[in-house]
């Protein structure tokens, strides 16, 4: 496991500031002038183009640090593609969830069709290194021309009723796409959008499986170890 968090060398403001910036914009549907606003309201002066830099620099490394403290996802894989406008052009992002709706991976294409369906299916097994006992997708048939060709020993069942997990898991990103007022060019959707689905989901426990006092003892263990991905745990204490 990797235990030496990022470096924070040459930088002016202290890692708590960097890492509760990053975490406000990856976990809520903000602005970066809005959480620059959030952040003056607390005394700390910072432009939102630092805020976006620090954005930039750190999610990826944060989400990286996050998804290899995980356990393994689950042997269900549920794959479902929605459209993005970026720059009046249509792209499609493609997405991967377990039973449990955490994500998988993400990717950005512009296109549906079968070579980005095998595209997507490769990468998946490339970065997780294992395959899957079911994949479930909707009707799109790109799919299925991509599994006989990837992994055509694993179940495939294609219906679009049984993929609200990995439809359901679109909705948070909507909700980003419409405070950045979209995306300026597929890079940064993608760049954006992969340190969005590996942070954001760690704060979003299945709230409507627990008790109010579970869901306050699994945040504080989260934050706990958002703390320690971040650096913010190794900071010596003052009495």
């Amino acid at each position: 496991m990797d235990t030496v968090p990022p470096s924070y060398k040459g930088y002016r403001y202290p890692v708590e500031i960097i890492s509760h910036a990053v975490w406000l914009c990856f976990r809520f549907p903000l602005s970066f002038r809005e959480v620059e606003e959030l952040l003056f309201e607390r005394g700390v002066l910072v432009s939102y183009e630092t805020v976006r830099r620090w954005c930039a620099k750190f999610g990826q490394a944060y989400a990286n640090r996050l998804r290899r403290r995980r356990p393994r996802p689950g042997d269900k894989w549920h794959m479902d593609e929605v459209f993005i406008k970026i720059n009046g052009q249509i792209h499609y992002l493609w997405r991967a969830v377990d039973q449990d709706g955490n994500v998988l991976d993400i990717l950005v294409q512009p296109k549906r069709n079968t070579k980005a369906a095998v595209r997507f299916f490769r990468r998946l097994l490339k970065d997780l290194e294992y395959v899957p006992r079911v994949i479930v997708t909707d009707k799109l048939r790109s799919y299925g021309a991509a599994h006989r060709q990837v992994m055509p020993s694993v179940e495939h069942r294609s219906s679009k009723y049984l993929n609200n997990r990995a439809e359901n898991s679109h909705q948070p990103t909507r909700q980003r796409e419409r405070a950045m007022k979209r995306f300026r060019s597929a890079g940064s959707a993608q760049r954006f959008l992969s340190a969005f689905s590996g942070i954001s989901p760690h704060f979003r426990p299945r709230r409507h499986l627990m008790t109010a006092p579970d869901h306050r003892t699994e945040m504080v263990l989260r934050f706990t170890i958002w703390n320690q991905i971040t650096g913010v745990a190794a900071l010596p204490t003052t009495a």
